[in-house]
Formats: C-alpha cells, structure tokens, sequence
C-alpha cells in the first residue's frame, strides 16, 4: 500500500511544484479558497502545524487582510471612511484573497518540508549539483533543529533561575539571552561540520551517492494525473477571469472556471485520497485477522 509520503521523491516534488505555482500566481477566489481549505487539511493530516503555527498563520492572516484597505483606496464601492481615507469593497476583498494566498502557501510549504526529508532533498539534487542539495538539506535540517535547540537553552535557563517572563522586560531579556546563545552555539557547530566534511575530502573528487529510491509505475501515473489537473486548471483559470478594480467583475457562473475548480480541488486532495485509502485498506485487513 503506498502512502503520498512512501512515494518517489520526484512525485512529491512536482506535486508541491503544481500547488504551488497555482497558489501562488493566481488570484481566482474559487482556487485560493480551495487551495487554503485543502493546505491546512494537508497539514494536519501531516502533523506539519502546531497550535504556534496555526496562531502564526492566523496573525498573518488578519495583518495582510487588514493592511491592503488601509493603504489601497482604490475602487468603486465605498464602505466607510478610515482617518478622511475611503476604506473600499474592492480593497477589502483583494486583501482577503491575498491573505489567504499567503497563508495556502505558509501550509503548503510546511506540508512540504515535512514530506521532502534531507535525504529525498539529496535524491533529487545529489547527481545535479552536490552542493545545492547539500545546502538546501541542510537549511530543511536546521528548521527543526533551531526549535530544538532554542527549548533546551530555554529549559536550562528557566532552571538555572535566569529566565524570567514575569513581565515585559524580563521576557525581553531573557529571549535575547536564549537568542544570542543560541547563534554562538549554531556558529560553532557550523565550524565544526565545515572542518568534519574538509578532512573527508568533500569536494575533492566526484561524489557517489546511493539511494534507496526506485521510480515505479504507480509513481508516473501519479505525475501524469497531476500534471494533467494542473494543465486544466490553468485553462479553466485562464477563462475565469476575475478583476477587481475599479470594481468587482466576476462571473458567477463559467464553466471553465467551475471545471478548473473542480480539477484543482481534485489535485489538492490528492494527498488525503491516498491517505483515506490506506487506512480504509488497513481496517479491511483488520477485520480478516
């Protein structure tokens, strides 16, 4: 039974690649509602958010929805008037969408970092440039690591009774404290794995590599489906056009745009079909034993 995790690191990779793209250089409502639906069900699924993350995502969220009718006056329908400043309907829906473009793709990418693990990084890069698959791999690896890192120091100096968020200031201070050990530990740790891979001949001759990685069948048909919603769902966007200033002009019904919806909707679920069906599949065998 194979999982969207077990599957071939390329598969992954061009799956977040089409999610992405179309998240990111699209502002049709339909798919940025979809898309942001689908990247939180994803995360979670994944365990790719915690109750910090969540409440980062939110914050971004309400500053991004908030910051475009403050500063962008443009537009038609005038809802009311902010500092002698007309804060629009158009202004306010646009920041929406962007807000929830920005967030789709914070959820996405931490859905990504969680999938694309250092060794599937090196898989994919390890034969085309060493070094950038040595560079992004360990970028991934220090993500987690810096969390890490930051809870044991912090840990320790709560312990040590130097740690105090009783107030404003204190919490100040000792954060800037945890910080400032925290960089001199990654530096030093820095030096030392720099020296490590110097006396193992890193980059002296060509690098060979083993991967325990095999593309099979399943893993083309998956690239071909996903390459093939992809493709609709740019043609149903590109039919579906929604502009909003000087005022909003969309239409409420295209088939086009309804048919590109529907293909994108069906490429970001991809992940939980496949996972529904391992676990439906688990409990058939379940109830044979």
């Amino acid at each position: 039974m194979k999982t969207f995790d077990t599957m071939n690191p390329l598969c992954a990779a061009f799956y977040y690649l089409c999610v992405l793209g179309i998240t990111m250089f699209s502002m049709n409502p339909l798919l940025l509602v979809i898309s942001l639906a689908a990247s939180i069900a994803n995360a979670a699924i994944q365990n790719a958010a915690s109750r910090r993350a969540n409440l980062f995502a939110v914050i971004v969220f309400l500053i991004a929805a908030i910051i475009n009718p403050i500063v962008v006056h443009n537009g038609e329908t005038v809802l009311f008037y902010f500092n002698d400043n007309p804060i629009t309907l158009e202004a306010v829906l646009y920041g929406i969408f962007a807000a929830a473009m920005i967030v789709a793709a914070l959820y996405w990418l931490r859905g990504m970092t969680k999938v694309l693990s250092s060794d599937k990084v090196m898989y994919l890069f390890g034969k085309i440039s060493p070094k950038l698959a040595l560079l992004i791999s360990m970028s991934l690896r220090y993500v987690e690591l810096f969390k890490q890192r930051w809870r044991r120091i912090q840990e320790a100096q709560k312990a040590l009774g130097l740690y105090d968020d009783g107030n404003l200031i204190d919490a100040v201070k000792g954060r800037a404290r945890v910080l400032s050990i925290l960089i001199t530990w990654t530096l030093e740790n820095g030096i030392i794995t720099a020296e490590s891979m110097e006396a193992r001949g890193y980059g002296s001759r060509r690098r060979s590599s083993y991967s325990a990685y095999r593309f099979h069948l399943s893993d083309g048909l998956f690239i071909i489906i996903c390459a093939v919603l992809t493709a609709l769902t740019v043609i149903g966007a590109y039919h579906y056009s929604v502009v909003y200033y000087p005022s909003i002009q969309m239409e409420l019904w295209n088939p086009w745009g309804i048919a590109g919806a529907a293909a994108f909707a069906l490429l970001s679920i991809l992940p939980l079909i496949m996972k529904g069906k391992e676990a439906v599949k688990w409990r058939i065998l379940l109830s044979k034993i």
